[in-house]
């Protein structure tokens, strides 16, 4: 299987990061996106200013807007938004991505359908070969080549092997793995509980509270994991407990610093329009409470903080709610 060439479909943060850990890894990279000017920047100064700064990118990146590009790239990665992913995939020409692996990158499910990236994929695309990419990883980190490790989940074990070795780089190291559903919901569902940690910080609820939070939404989202097919045992690695810990702790991500804002009682209207990033759980916990309740998994958490975006209770309530639930023995 060739894997020296690689197309990334998304000019974003992420998609940049990507791009610059591909170049690392000596793969010829193609950043495929519809922004001319973020195409110009990249192409003649090696930067993309407009979402990772003054970070200086590799050489070997060139950036197109024609998206006849990625038909001629060995591979390709998806790195949009979750709910964008549709439109991307649609965008491309036809049999643009036959037989050739897709790295799916987004964190978070498609609204309406409740569907994951791979079954999006699957319904546009169906001659592709798709792969999860998801852990501990924030663009800043990966553009800067900064230590990032990451999981890399695949139906076929010598295809996933091989890819996530096209991809390693100095600073960059995916570990192969088979659970694509484990992979794909831990990667959206910690957004939902960042969300929620970071509402339990900027309410000042304390430390102790926040880290229950984070072991109570470890044992939800292992419930739900198991009910749609997916194996626990993966969220005890990169993708889940290491991703899980970093989104909900560390202010360097959005949904956590979203839920700074809702705690302090800011409303989800005037967070987004501060224009602070997108922050992909908003969008994923409705999602997540739809499938929580189709496969009749007890989600409480994913309940509250629905609530929350919805303006139905304050975090002072939601968390007194929580703490009045009948006790029960911990397994």
């Amino acid at each position: 299987m060739r894997l020296e060439t690689v197309a990334v479909i998304g000019m974003g943060a992420w998609g940049t990061a990507l791009a610059q850990a591909a170049a690392m890894a000596e793969r010829r990279v193609t950043l495929v996106g519809r922004d001319p000017e973020v195409a110009a920047a990249i192409n003649t100064r090696h930067r993309n200013p407009a979402y990772l700064g003054d970070q200086v990118l590799a050489d070997a990146i060139a950036a197109s807007t024609d998206m006849a590009a990625v038909g001629a790239a060995d591979f390709a990665i998806l790195a949009v938004p979750a709910q964008a992913s549709r439109t991307a995939l649609s965008a491309l020409p036809a049999g643009a991505l036959a037989g050739k692996p897709v790295v799916l990158t987004a964190k978070g499910f498609e609204q309406g359908t409740l569907l994951r990236q791979t079954e999006i994929l699957a319904a546009l695309a169906p001659e592709a070969r798709g792969f999860v990419l998801s852990g501990p990883s924030f663009a800043e980190d990966v553009a800067a080549g900064r230590p990032t490790a990451v999981t890399l989940a695949g139906e076929d074990a010598d295809e996933t092997s091989l890819l996530a070795a096209a991809l390693a780089g100095p600073s960059f190291r995916p570990y192969a793995a088979d659970d694509r559903v484990g992979v794909e919901l831990a990667g959206g569902l910690k957004n939902v509980y960042a969300l929620a940690c970071g509402a339990v910080e900027g309410a000042d609820l304390g430390a102790s509270a926040r880290s229950a939070l984070l072991a109570r939404a470890y044992a939800e989202m292992a419930r739900l994991v198991s009910a749609m097919g997916g194996s626990a045992s993966t969220l005890t690695g990169l993708a889940g407990l290491g991703d899980l810990t970093l989104s909900c702790t560390s202010p360097q991500s959005r949904n956590y610093r979203f839920g700074l804002a809702l705690g302090r009682g800011e409303k989800p209207a005037d967070i987004l329009a501060a224009g602070n990033g997108l922050a992909e759980g908003v969008a994923t916990a409705p999602v997540a409470r739809g499938l929580a309740r189709r496969h009749r998994v007890e989600a409480p958490l994913i309940e509250a903080v629905n609530l929350l975006l919805e303006g139905a209770s304050g975090i002072n309530g939601i968390v007194a709610g929580l703490m009045a639930r009948p006790l029960k023995r911990e397994t």
